[in-house]
């Protein structure tokens, strides 16, 4: 919404909230009840559709038609500080070793896992819902002897969707 006042014949208007872009620096990941969810860095969260061409042998016209395919998600990645004593990245990796979801293991590797815009009073804007999510790479902290960084762990997620929710 825009206010204009009339002074000397100028307008003057007044900047709201929604004139200004999102940050992206404000946002909580959500992974079941034990998990650690302080996450430095999420990123992967698009998607398109392929294209199918098609043309017949007798089409008069010398082009392919295209039409919408299947839909293709790309994994996620969650980068985080690496603490003392923490290997949950190792343990949800290891659950899914020998892909025996369900069996007499009882283990449930695939997951919902939600992502979440904040704004500056923490209240959620947008929010990704991956589908049947799973971590399917672990990658460990690089070292370097003369480096001045904190170690970081990557966990790659693949998923079988992505749900986009917009804040009401």
């Amino acid at each position: 919404m825009l206010f204009f006042w009339f002074v000397d014949f100028k307008y003057k208007v007044m900047a709201t909230v929604a004139d200004y872009p999102l940050v992206k620096f404000h946002f909580s990941v959500e992974w079941g009840d034990s998990f650690r969810i302080e996450f430095s860095e999420v990123s992967g969260l698009d998607f398109e559709t392929e294209v199918i061409e098609y043309r017949s042998g007798n089409s008069k016209s010398y082009y392919k038609t295209k039409q919408p395919g299947l839909t293709k998600y790309s994994d996620v990645t969650l980068k985080r500080g690496t603490y003392l004593g923490d290997f949950d990245f190792f343990k949800e990796w290891k659950k899914t070793y020998f892909f025996q979801e369900g069996n007499e293991t009882g283990s449930m590797y695939r997951r919902t896992v939600t992502i979440k815009l904040l704004n500056e009073n923490h209240v959620p804007v947008i929010t990704w819902v991956l589908n049947n999510a799973w971590p399917r790479k672990i990658q460990s902290a690089s070292l370097k002897a003369d480096s001045n960084e904190i170690a970081i762990e990557t966990m790659v997620l693949t998923h079988e969707g992505i749900t986009i929710l917009e804040a009401k």
